[in-house]
């Protein structure tokens, strides 16, 4: 987090002697990419199975390191929309007092409309909202080699905070902060539902964007 910090601080010294940035016209395209760290909420209703009661909060999915990469349109230099796109993500999943369940497959893309307060200036923070619809696939979980079933997608909604940081030349730092909702049902497969995994994680994330 140290050296994070210190990054930042550096690219923010380098961006206030470039003076003001270009504000993205209306038809502009953006392309970024970013590092980010997906960190799971793990929330779960209480269930029983196997002749134990699992209280709430017993399903964990890890949370990970990601790459993303997004593309933005200019509407006009305040209003800008964005879809955000990754590689499929293999999760680990554990059940609290029995260990690791599997595995399982998702790819979770981001539509959302920002506002942008300062575009054309050193640093434009912004807000945005938006959806989220999560394509799940590939589960491989088992409890006591009973196999278990997840739904097939998740549709949410997202919300972000951030800031583009210019860096001169249409070339920008960018810091930014989503939650999405996440949720899926777990059962026995062809069976009953046993609790619903509540994940809605939390993107954090850093990169560099481009203008064109």
């Amino acid at each position: 987090m140290k050296k994070l910090t210190a990054v930042v601080f550096t690219l923010l010294t380098l961006a206030s002697s470039t003076g003001v940035a270009r504000a993205a016209a209306a038809g502009t395209w953006e392309a970024r990419i970013r590092a980010t760290y997906l960190s799971m909420d793990n929330k779960s209703d209480a269930f029983s199975a196997l002749g134990i009661n699992f209280p709430a909060n017993a399903v964990s999915v890890n949370s990970k390191f990601i790459p993303e990469f997004d593309f933005s349109y200019s509407f006009t230099p305040n209003v800008v929309t964005e879809l955000v796109l990754t590689i499929p993500q293999t999760q680990d999943v554990t059940l609290a007092g029995v260990g690791k369940l599997g595995t399982f497959k998702h790819l979770p893309p981001v539509l959302a409309l920002q506002y942008h307060f300062a575009p054309g200036e050193t640093i434009d923070p912004y807000v945005g909202a938006g959806l989220n619809f999560t394509l799940i696939y590939g589960s491989d979980l088992k409890v006591a080699n009973v196999p278990l079933a997840l739904e097939h997608s998740s549709l949410g909604v997202a919300g972000q905070v951030g800031a583009d940081i210019n860096l001169g030349n249409s070339v920008y730092l960018n810091v930014d902060v989503k939650k999405v909702t996440l949720r899926s049902d777990v059962s026995v497969m062809g069976g009953a539902k046993l609790t619903t995994a509540k994940l809605d994680p939390w993107l954090l994330s850093v990169g560099i964007g481009w203008r064109f």
